[in-house]
């Protein structure tokens, strides 16, 4: 009798990222000799002891060595709770009781910049980015699933942020695509049936439910009211969206990097009448690659920055310099749009 359903969902979305990784070492699946252990690729799964988290950790735990790859985890203690340095230290145990290793928890300081939900990221990412520098890993494995990625689709278009916003979070994402996420297909309720039936204790965030978060408000009060009033479908809806939007904003990204190159004079400077024959998306899409090269924040800098920037090129009356986050600054010159550190 093979596993249950909701156990082979979750170890068959594993079995096909692992596999994806030992083709990128130029490596078949297969099962490891003790004298091929060591050189062998390490995997990390980042786990907070939630469901999703805990389902992924114990599907790797029992695909890596199937597959010929070892496999540790790591949990991120925030320190934003009483007793969450207690509560990462039950969860490295856990990992190291599937089979998992090396097993770490490592303590963050959460900042403020960006709100506590952007700041507790950043932190976690840092963290998780450093363990991968440390261990040497070729990935490390996160439990987002389907219902994360129509949160973050609703966040987006909240924010009016444009196609890439409403692209979601990449099955494959960060440096040399270290961050692979497994679960964007599967829900949230199978990740959990499969930790009931594998009787693997879970940990429920109360951050997951307080609604001073952002998050967690759109999860318990308006995707279940978008449900009530579309019918159900809306969170698979979602995740459909983010996966064309990501096609679509690959492709323009595409083009808009071909087009920077044609868009500028012997001397590198960026020519207003070559971007005012761009197509918009296009333009933005260049207009903002420019910004960041001169030093803006790539995470501060909004939607609304790039068509103020914009109005320079398209609707030119003599107005005066733009400043954009990162103490950039753009302004129109003899035909020129300059954009650098002022």
């Amino acid at each position: 009798m093979g596993p249950h359903p909701a156990v082979a969902a979750i170890r068959l979305a594993v079995r096909r990222v692992l596999n994806d990784i030992l083709a990128e070492h130029g490596r078949t699946p297969g099962r490891l000799t003790p004298d091929e252990r060591s050189s062998s690729p390490l995997v990390l799964v980042a786990c907070s002891g939630g469901a999703d988290s805990m389902a992924l950790a114990s599907a790797v735990a029992f695909e890596a060595p199937r597959a010929g790859l070892r496999a540790g985890g790591v949990t991120v203690d925030h320190g934003l709770q009483a007793g969450s340095d207690l509560r990462a230290a039950e969860v490295a145990s856990r990992l190291r009781e599937l089979g998992l290793d090396p097993v770490e928890s490592v303590a963050v300081t959460v900042g403020r910049d960006g709100g506590p939900e952007a700041a507790a990221r950043d932190a976690r990412y840092a963290a998780l980015d450093a363990a991968a520098e440390r261990h040497r890993a070729a990935a490390v494995l996160l439990g987002h699933t389907r219902d994360d990625q129509a949160e973050t689709v609703l966040l987006g278009l909240a924010r009016g942020s444009g196609i890439r916003s409403l692209s979601g979070m990449a099955a494959v994402s960060g440096a040399d695509g270290r961050y692979r996420r497994p679960f964007l297909r599967l829900d949230r309720q199978t990740a959990r049936k499969a930790c009931m039936v594998q009787a693997l204790p879970v940990w429920d965030d109360p951050h997951n439910t307080d609604p001073a978060y952002t998050r967690s408000r759109l999860r318990h009060e308006g995707l279940p009211a978008l449900e009530k009033a579309l019918g159900k479908g809306v969170v698979e809806a979602l995740a459909r969206t983010a996966q064309l939007s990501r096609d679509d904003a690959d492709a323009l990204d595409a083009w808009a990097g071909k087009a920077a190159a044609g868009v500028r004079d012997a001397d590198g400077r960026l020519e207003c009448a070559a971007l005012h024959d761009l197509p918009p998306a296009v333009r933005r899409r260049v207009l903002r690659r420019a910004a960041i090269e001169a030093g803006a924040p790539a995470g501060s800098l909004f939607a609304r920055h790039i068509e103020e920037v914009d109005r320079l090129i398209t609707g030119w009356r003599g107005q005066g310099a733009i400043n954009l986050p990162g103490r950039v600054v753009a302004r129109r010159q003899g035909g020129r749009l300059v954009i650098r550190q002022g």
